[in-house]
């Protein structure tokens, strides 16, 4: 099995190389990635890049047909990675996300590839005030630039019979230790407050529902993803997650609060109502892949967390301006020069 991983040094990359190299020992393995965040290692010494075969330095914008040759498989976890950056570089994210992806997706086609798995999002979803958990025949309601652009790519790969097995899985909110980690997600964000500030603070009235999913759960359903039975659709979109993973933002904080006696939880109920609440249905996901369902609980990652952040010795009650927060890594690469507005190398 020749597998191409886009993305692969990003959050979510590492663990899933890690995972595919463990269970299939003698697969070629090869990442594909602009490098934007290849430095901001943090929870391994080990260099995650050490258990593929080769690592490509490519911007998904300028791949051509010769770059997908003689791939079974093409894991697209390439993007824009969350709301404040898409809303930041928004004309960049629709380019990347959406008109990248799409065109890879075709020449992958073209180029012979059999299995296409997209990395979407159950921020699709927006906003499902009503309570009721959506399933994939729902109708979504995306309120960024980031959820756009994934809804716009799943209805540009259903539109065309492109002769590959499309996968496209609607992840729910990331979270959990990965050796690049990122603290501008819900989850992580409240751990780290609870360990360095002891306090964790609630942007919201904290009754918005997320669910979630711990990284590692992410990696063994895109393992499923590419060794499905064909049997299941040629093009399918699940939700990937578990029912048990729906919570209210406030059970979050008040879960990582636990973990460290002491730690004090604000919920600021003046600040402007979040629109992104909704609760999701992950029982197609149990249907079609009941031996990849996740494994991990909350407190499983949330002391997975803990574990990892008091490893690498994180104590910068300024770590919201850190490496750790994607877009400040991005502000300061363009700050320097070295990548410019249009998420370019500038070198």
């Amino acid at each position: 099995m020749r597998v191409l991983i886009t993305g692969n040094m990003g959050y979510v990359g590492p663990v899933v190389t890690q995972l595919l190299r463990r269970n299939y020992p003698n697969a070629c393995l090869v990442g594909l990635d602009a490098g934007w965040f290849a430095h901001c290692l943090t929870a391994s010494a080990i260099l995650p890049e050490t258990c593929i075969d080769e690592q490509r330095f490519r911007d998904t914008r300028w791949l051509s047909e010769r770059d997908l040759e003689g791939f079974e498989a093409v894991i697209h976890l390439a993007a824009v990675s969350n709301d404040p950056i898409g809303n930041r570089f928004e004309r960049v994210t629709n380019e990347i996300n959406f008109v990248a992806s799409v065109r890879l997706a075709r020449m992958a086609a073209s180029a012979g590839v059999r299995r296409f798995v997209f990395a979407s999002s159950c921020s699709i979803y927006g906003s499902a005030g009503d309570g009721q958990a959506r399933t994939e025949a729902d109708p979504v309601f995306p309120l960024t630039p980031y959820a756009r652009s994934k809804i716009a790519t799943e209805e540009a790969l259903a539109a065309t019979d492109l002769g590959m097995e499309i996968t496209c899985l609607r992840f729910a909110t990331a979270c959990g230790i990965s050796p690049r980690l990122r603290l501008d997600l819900v989850l992580n964000d409240f751990v780290a407050g609870a360990l360095i500030q002891g306090e964790i603070t609630v942007l919201s009235d904290g009754s918005p529902w997320r669910p979630l999913i711990d990284v590692r759960d992410m990696a063994r359903a895109i393992e499923w993803a590419i060794t499905r039975d064909s049997l299941s659709g040629k093009f399918i979109k699940v939700n990937v997650g578990a029912n048990r993973w729906n919570f209210q933002v406030r059970e979050l904080a008040e879960a990582a609060a636990r973990a460290i006696p002491g730690t004090r939880v604000s919920i600021l109920d003046t600040a402007p109502a979040d629109k992104r609440s909704y609760k999701v249905d992950f029982g197609l996901f149990e249907r079609l892949a009941p031996d990849f369902q996740p494994q991990e609980t909350l407190d499983s990652t949330i002391n997975g967390l803990l574990k990892g952040l008091q490893t690498i010795g994180l104590a910068d009650k300024n770590y919201r301006q850190s490496d750790l927060i994607r877009l400040k890594v991005l502000d300061r690469l363009i700050e320097s020069g070295d990548l410019n507005e249009e998420l370019k190398w500038a070198l």
